[in-house]
């Protein structure tokens, strides 16, 4: 103990204390470290998990894919994704991430957006917005190599396309609008498989010049 310390009330130490956690770096390996494995996040969701479930039985890659997605194997990445149980798009798009970390052999781990903010505002969409998922690949020391999301452009502009039908904010009709565009974008990335491989191809693209 210093000098210093030794004269330092209770409420100078916890302010010390909280600046010091405050300037020591959290890395993206601690990010890691401290997420969910895939079976611990299936096993924690409560609104989407058999949705979300019936996307990775469902979904398959193809042979192509697959090969592709092999010669990443070497490079040893592993994936942080920031995601949701209630969130419609990581229902569609963690289930493929799945399937390609199977067959890249790399390491998931998951983090709740709400529960990790730190790291979220790190990865804002147009540095405004917490969209989820977002999915950050690093490499064996920890150093960021790739990030993706939240969308896959065809996803992108079906809710685009599905916006044009809610009405001003002050229409009466708005919040009923509102929830049948939910049902129906939901509905959409549930049943129609071609936005299935937009995700898969998406993320292609993105990982493409790490091989």
């Amino acid at each position: 103990m210093t000098v210093r310390e030794a004269h330092m009330t209770e409420a100078e130490k916890m302010m010390a204390n909280e600046e010091n956690l405050l300037n020591e770096k959290v890395t993206l390996n601690d990010w890691f470290e401290s997420g969910m494995t895939t079976e611990d996040y299936i096993d924690s969701m409560k609104i989407n998990k058999k949705d979300m479930l019936h996307v990775y039985e469902t979904f398959a890659l193809t042979e192509e894919d697959r090969a592709f997605f092999t010669q990443l194997q070497a490079q040893q990445l592993r994936v942080i994704a920031l995601t949701a149980d209630w969130c419609g798009d990581a229902m569609l798009s963690v289930p493929i991430l799945m399937h390609i970390a199977d067959t890249a052999a790399m390491d998931i781990r998951l983090l709740v957006r709400d529960k990790n903010l730190e790291l979220m505002d790190q990865y804002l969409t147009n540095g405004t917005s917490r969209s989820i998922p977002i999915f950050i690949f690093i490499d064996e020391s920890g150093d960021e190599q790739a990030v993706w999301g939240p969308r896959a452009p065809e996803v992108q502009q079906l809710i685009d396309d599905l916006r044009t039908t809610i009405p001003a904010e002050d229409d009466p009709t708005y919040e009923e609008k509102q929830r049948e565009m939910y049902r129906t974008f939901k509905a959409r990335i549930l049943s129609d498989e071609s936005l299935w491989r937009a995700v898969s191809r998406s993320l292609q693209e993105r990982l493409q010049p790490l091989i």
